[in-house]
């Protein structure tokens, strides 16, 4: 899970592509949960981590916060990533 949730992050920073954000963090956890529980426990960690050091430290605020944590959730209960894809993202991610 930890490996899936990485690989999104690497191609987020690749792709450097405005309002992709969220479709990156739902495809992340999506694939980490597809591998069982331990996966979406995984999951859970990573992204429950990086939400609490990005309101901590980044100053993006809360609704950004709670809209990643959003688009995590969905990803970690099996919904389609592509509900956060934005138009236009090369289709390589």
């Amino acid at each position: 899970g930890a490996a899936d949730m990485y690989r999104a992050y690497r191609d987020m920073r690749e792709a450097n592509y405005k309002g992709a954000d969220k479709y990156f963090h739902a495809r992340g956890n999506y694939e980490a949960a597809r591998r069982g529980p331990g996966g979406a426990w995984a999951a859970k960690v990573i992204s429950d981590a990086r939400e609490k050091w990005q309101s901590d430290v980044s100053g993006r605020g809360a609704e950004d916060t709670r809209a990643d944590q959003e688009a995590n959730e969905w990803g970690r209960n099996g919904g389609d990533p592509n509900r956060y894809r934005p138009a236009g993202l090369p289709s390589k991610y």
